[in-house]
């Protein structure tokens, strides 16, 4: 019931302003979002590879208002490639990208956000990784869709995001689960009307399988974006039953949610990504993981209780 209220406030400034100057706020995002620079965030990557997992990185950050704040993402991301290039990891450490940071969202906004996440997939392909882009709310995908099938023309790993909550994902899993096509599936994160989204959880848990069943049975590589001990089961049944190899697909999940289940996962041999954000623009963000389950809000309200 929560879920909503709390969104809400992710788009709130007033909230924003009264949760980031809370003193206890900062030891609780540390727990989602692990530094806020380049330098603070290599050590992460390393302790996390060397324990035989990958990660995808994120750069915080979304509600842009000028063009110059779109370059600056593209040259936070350039210069993460950089160090990432020093580290040698290959495919093993990605990056994801929110094309509103890039400037979808500001006047002539898809092609600014294209021009501006293009450099960043190119020096990516480069150093031996791959770029995933994002899925946002409803009103986006169409753009960022576009911009996918644009940037798959000459960097064909690319990688794209569907939200199960919306009635549109199981179409566009079927256009999506072609060979050489990335794509990870996830809940979803932002409030969304019922026009066009499933509002329960039972309904996006049922959706969740139907789409995941589709992308197993295709020829991509589908990545599960979950940390919900059934539906991991449920993937990898449904991968069984596809034939697929441990590594014909991956599982994904946050930093610091079920860690313990990072470590099982690929220990028994499973490709486990762990998705990793840094920044200094992580109100919104945090916000959202607060709302997709109710331990994380119980842990920053416990947090602020026990810190008077």
């Amino acid at each position: 019931m929560l879920g909503p209220v709390i969104l809400a406030a992710s788009r709130s400034d007033r909230m924003r302003r009264l949760i980031s100057a809370a003193p206890v706020t900062k030891p609780v995002v540390d727990r989602f979002i692990p530094g806020e620079t380049v330098g603070d965030i290599v050590p992460v990557i390393r302790d996390l590879t060397g324990k035989g997992l990958e990660v995808t990185m994120d750069v915080v950050g979304e509600d842009i208002t000028a063009p110059e704040q779109a370059t600056a993402a593209r040259d936070a991301y350039l210069e993460l490639i950089g160090r990432l290039k020093e580290l040698e990891l290959g495919e093993r450490a990605e990056m994801s990208v929110k094309l509103s940071m890039f400037g979808q969202a500001l006047p002539g906004g898809h092609e600014l956000a294209l021009a501006n996440v293009r450099p960043v997939v190119e020096a990516a392909a480069e150093i031996g990784t791959t770029v995933t882009l994002d899925a946002e709310d409803h009103t986006t995908l169409d753009s960022m869709f576009a911009i996918h099938e644009e940037l798959r023309k000459d960097f064909p790993g690319t990688g794209c995001v569907i939200q199960a909550y919306l009635f549109r994902t199981e179409d566009d899993a079927r256009r999506l689960a072609a060979a050489g096509s990335r794509v990870r599936l996830v809940k979803g994160a932002y409030k969304e009307p019922a026009s066009v989204a499933f509002q329960q959880k039972h309904e996006i848990d049922k959706a969740y399988v139907r789409i995941l069943k589709v992308l197993m049975e295709g020829e991509g590589y589908p990545m599960i974006g979950s940390h919900d001990p059934r539906l991991i089961s449920i993937s990898q049944e449904l991968a069984r039953r596809a034939g697929r190899k441990l590594d014909e697909y991956e599982f994904q999940m946050l930093y610091g949610i079920r860690s313990d289940e990072h470590l099982r996962l690929a220990a028994e041999g499973h490709r486990m990504r762990v998705y990793t954000a840094y920044g200094t623009d992580w109100y919104g963000y945090f916000m959202r993981r607060l709302a997709e389950k109710p331990a994380n809000l119980q842990f920053f309200v416990r947090s602020m209780v026990s810190k008077g």
